[in-house]
């Protein structure tokens, strides 16, 4: 496919929603973040007094949360930053996460994405540690992430989509709000080669605004509430804004039952007929605004 057939080379964004947080964390990692507890004090001299219940056996000791979690998510499509990364297609994705008491986590992401927003791209894959903290009603956190995508590469520009974000975050009640802060080369591979503008310019410093509203609507049902803004550096026509709607109700054993109406808008035309060159089932190259409003609906197991 020659250069003049793609009226754009790309687009990627990390997961908006999916990276749901570290309960701590509210939508950023999604597993409960435990904070260090005060080193009990012992005294030799004294005794240790054990209650008993009525029939004289010692009262079971509290389950100590395990430190590690994982989950599982069926959705009828993937899009993260308001992009349809599955082309409108289904998903399967999962996790898992390492919880220290201190307030330091890691975890891996990954999840199915479609060739046709990524060119030799099936899977996106995700790396991710940092710590986080509270003060009083304030929660606080500073992650890093890295984005893989194995076989991906935008082959005219022989350039990955491989990158990486730091990311800071603050949480209050129900507001939480991130900056996503690109620290590699370049923001999902945009440079003057791959966007065809530009001399040897890159991307790195390339930020997303992250804002979400939480509210518990009691029964298990809870209201997400999100607005996106990425700024691309030094390519401000690619730069984007998103915007989320969801309703979420959880069920005994883990499950979580989830619908969304998710949009984007671009700053300019650029993402009006994107293409990867891959073909649909006609045979001619697949070309949408992979921006446009659209709902999912999706399944996650936590255990």
């Amino acid at each position: 496919m020659t250069k003049q057939n793609r009226t754009i080379a790309r687009q990627r964004i990390p997961a908006t929603m999916r990276r749901a947080a570290l309960a701590a964390l509210p939508m950023l990692c999604g597993h409960v973040l435990a904070q260090a507890d005060s080193a009990a004090t012992t005294v030799a001299a004294a005794p240790v007094h054990i209650p008993v219940t009525a029939e004289g056996a010692a009262p079971p000791a509290a389950e100590v949360p395990s430190p590690l979690t994982a989950n599982l998510t069926l959705t009828s499509q993937y899009v993260s930053r308001g992009f349809r990364q599955t082309w409108g297609k289904p998903a399967i994705q999962g996790g898992i996460d390492y919880a220290h008491p201190s307030g330091f986590s890691l975890g891996t992401w990954m999840s199915t994405v479609s060739d046709k927003f990524i060119e030799g791209g099936t899977v996106e894959w995700d790396l991710y540690g940092g710590y986080t903290g509270t003060v009083g009603e304030l929660t606080y956190a500073g992650l890093i992430y890295y984005y893989l995508y194995p076989g991906a590469r935008l082959q005219y520009a022989q350039t990955r989509y491989d990158y990486g974000e730091a990311v800071a975050s603050l949480t209050w009640r129900w507001l939480n709000v991130k900056y996503w802060l690109t620290y590699t080369r370049d923001y999902f591979g945009y440079n003057s080669a791959s966007l065809l503008t530009g001399d040897d310019r890159h991307s790195r410093g390339s930020g997303y605004l992250d804002i979400n509203g939480t509210f518990d609507l009691g029964h298990g049902i809870s209201l997400l509430l999100h607005y996106g803004q990425q700024r691309v550096r030094n390519f401000a026509a690619y730069s984007f804004r998103d915007m989320r709607v969801a309703l979420s109700k959880s069920f005994a054993g883990g499950w979580t039952l989830t619908g969304a109406y998710t949009r984007g808008w671009g700053r300019s035309d650029v993402y009006d007929n994107y293409t990867t060159g891959a073909l649909n089932s006609a045979g001619m190259a697949s070309v949408s605004n992979p921006l446009k409003s659209t709902f999912l609906v999706s399944v996650t197991r936590s255990f």
